[in-house]
């Protein structure tokens, strides 16, 4: 490969670092092609980017990027896959279900501002809640009060309307 040809490939994984807020080091040592193939599409489905690269190259983008990525530097050896996303559990639930064999499986991962390092931390990334789900629970969290007030209120008129109810029938 040229030495221009490489610079391109490591800018366009540095622009890659920059766009996606996500991303994961993946093994995918002993997929053959077709099971790389039904993997891209499941990516694909999953509005995740992925890309085989050299180790060296990544590295390179790493080290031109802002952000300290030099943990992850020990995660980069044999077949290496990059799984960008701007969600940060997809790709670790894709890897959980689709790990099941061991292949692929996790090295490390970038998500949420924190790095992961190793295969055990596949879980962790599993329980880790995207921007919407923690959104949804806020708004939960803030909605049940209300309810609450709403239906006592709700409740309490019915129980007074009830109470004047009887005593209007009441024979004086």
């Amino acid at each position: 490969m040229k030495k221009e040809d490489k610079q391109l490939l490591i800018q366009s994984l540095g622009e890659k670092l920059k766009e996606y807020a996500h991303f994961y080091l993946v093994d995918v040592t002993g997929l053959d092609s077709t099971a790389t193939s039904a993997l891209r599409r499941k990516c694909f489905q999953q509005d995740i980017k992925m890309v085989v690269v050299k180790n060296t190259l990544l590295q390179k983008a790493m080290d031109a990027a802002e952000v300290d990525f030099s943990p992850l530097y020990e995660c980069l050896k044999g077949n290496t896959a990059v799984f960008f996303c701007n969600t940060a559990n997809v790709p670790a639930k894709l890897l959980k279900e689709e790990g099941k064999s061991g292949i692929p499986a996790l090295k490390g991962a970038y998500a949420e501002e924190g790095i992961y390092v190793g295969a055990d931390q596949l879980d962790a990334l599993c329980a880790i809640k995207s921007r919407a789900e923690l959104i949804a629970e806020v708004v939960a969290l803030l909605q049940s009060p209300a309810k609450n007030v709403i239906s006592a209120l709700q409740s309490g008129g019915q129980t007074i309307h009830g109470v004047l109810k009887t005593l209007g029938e009441r024979s004086e």
